[in-house]
């Protein structure tokens, strides 16, 4: 993993003449990639709460064990680490082991894949935790081997732990594969929809404006359309799950693969899409990354990752979404997922993973509107967005999945004048350090509401224009 996290790094002189001159003889031999940004045709907002981080129920028991536990905001490190990634944000708590955990308000606390307790202790550190960060919450309870009356009590507590950062309830963590796991093999949406509103139910008794998210699928998106069809009035998110690869051992999760374009991923959000907008209720991807299973060494923690990351979190922003939790700690298996975001290094120090910073590069390029654009990357693994921001400028967001071809984009963007570049970059796809996200002191030329600029393989570049 990388060392502790640095402050955004200037380029040294000599580093950046070295890369100016490197890029120069890499530009002649580059292909040419033409992005055409129209600025007045503003689409959707990206919501300021987009970013989010997701978690097992397991998490949170740590913080019954200590006031400075995981998810507390006595976690000063850990909570200065998600505030940069935003100022508004969306934890959202469950995962498999919400579907094995128990509520005991008195504990003690444990934090265990297929055993976990969750004390009020930990939830109410959680809640401080929540408003260190300003970030809000959703909490999902446990449909596959809980009771009613049981997830009643929790909610009770959990609502008064986060106050006004609760964004909404789940009931179930993918119930679509109950099926031979939690519930006989035969078991339909019909019986998951009638489990859902007996849960709601017994939930609105004891908390009668308790908002509710569902239904939190991770295969059938037909259950998804199904419960907006009835659930619509009665909801403030609808919540879907997405890892592009997985399992682990399989042969074909590799970064190659992560970094091509997907074949599902556009039609499953062009559903989720119309489902929503159907509906007039936002949908979020409330946990999501490179690959199930806690990830995949030497893909999902590497800098293919924080590309992938970028270009996805983007993509998810232009089909509407209303944000996205990707996944993060310790996982439903019992091991600190090689996915995470934020890790640990070998003294047991919070650092930041590539994916990490690709997550941050999002954040400082995706505050306003996305606006209307058109690449053409000339065959290459090349993509480009831009969002109008609230501050009067315009940032562009290019990234470049080659492994070793360097390319030179050509932006026209009318109106524009200057041009500031932060890069992201590390020596390799496959590089686990050395990645870093950086202002740039190189100068971009714009002429006529032109530019030019070299994006070498495998990194990305946000061209903030004024």
């Amino acid at each position: 993993m990388m060392a502790a996290m640095p402050a955004f790094e200037a380029l040294s002189r000599r580093g950046f003449i070295a890369g100016a001159c490197s890029a120069s003889v890499a530009a002649a031999q580059s292909r040419a990639v033409l992005f055409h940004v129209n600025p007045q045709k503003r689409l959707a907002r990206i919501p300021a709460d987009f970013l989010g981080l997701g978690y097992e129920v397991s998490s949170v028991s740590e913080n019954g064990v200590s006031e400075s536990g995981l998810l507390s905001a006595g976690n000063r490190p850990y909570v200065q680490m998600v505030r940069r990634l935003s100022g508004e944000g969306v934890i959202r708590i469950g995962g498999n082991t919400s579907d094995y955990a128990r509520w005991s308000p008195d504990g003690p606390a444990v934090s265990s894949p297929k055993a976990t307790v969750v004390d009020a202790q930990g939830v109410r550190a959680l809640g401080t935790f929540l408003r260190a960060t300003g970030w809000s919450l959703i909490w999902g309870f446990n449909l596959g081997r809980g009771s009613a009356e049981q997830a009643a009590e929790e909610a009770v507590a959990v609502a008064q732990s986060a106050g006004d950062r609760l964004l909404a309830f789940e009931i179930g963590n993918e119930p679509d594969l109950f099926p031979g796991v939690h519930r006989p093999g035969n078991y339909s949406y019909t019986d998951y929809f009638a489990e859902y509103q007996r849960f709601k139910r017994a939930i609105r008794a004891r908390l009668p404006k308790a908002p509710f998210a569902g239904p939190d699928v991770i295969v059938h998106a037909d259950w998804l359309e199904q419960f907006a069809s009835t659930e619509a009035a009665d909801l403030k998110l609808f919540t879907y799950h997405y890892y592009a690869e997985g399992p682990p051992d399989n042969a074909s999760s590799t970064i190659e693969t992560l970094l091509k374009p997907s074949p599902i991923l556009p039609g499953l959000l062009a559903r989720l899409e119309a489902a929503s907008r159907a509906a007039r209720v936002p949908y979020r991807i409330c946990e999501a990354n490179s690959c199930f299973g806690g990830g995949k060494p030497g893909v999902s923690d590497t800098m293919a990752a924080a590309l992938w990351g970028l270009d996805f979190l983007f993509t998810l922003a232009q089909a509407g979404a209303g944000g996205v939790n990707m996944e993060t700690g310790v996982n439903h298996l019992g091991f600190l997922s090689y996915y995470s975001p934020i890790g640990l290094d070998s003294g047991h120090k919070f650092i930041a993973t590539p994916l990490y910073y690709g997550m941050l590069a999002f954040s400082q390029a995706s505050a306003g509107h996305l606006v209307g654009g058109s690449l053409d990357a000339a065959g290459l693994n090349v993509t480009g967005y831009a969002v109008d921001s609230d501050h009067g400028e315009v940032w562009l967001t290019l990234i470049n999945k080659e492994a070793a071809r360097d390319v030179q984009i050509r932006a026209a963007c009318p109106g524009i004048a200057t041009a500031r570049v932060t890069r992201l970059s590390a020596p390799s796809l496959s590089s686990k350090e050395g990645v870093r996200l950086s202002e740039s002191a190189e100068t971009v030329r714009v002429t006529g509401g032109e530019l030019e600029i070299a994006l070498p393989a495998a990194s990305a570049a946000l061209l903030r224009l004024r």
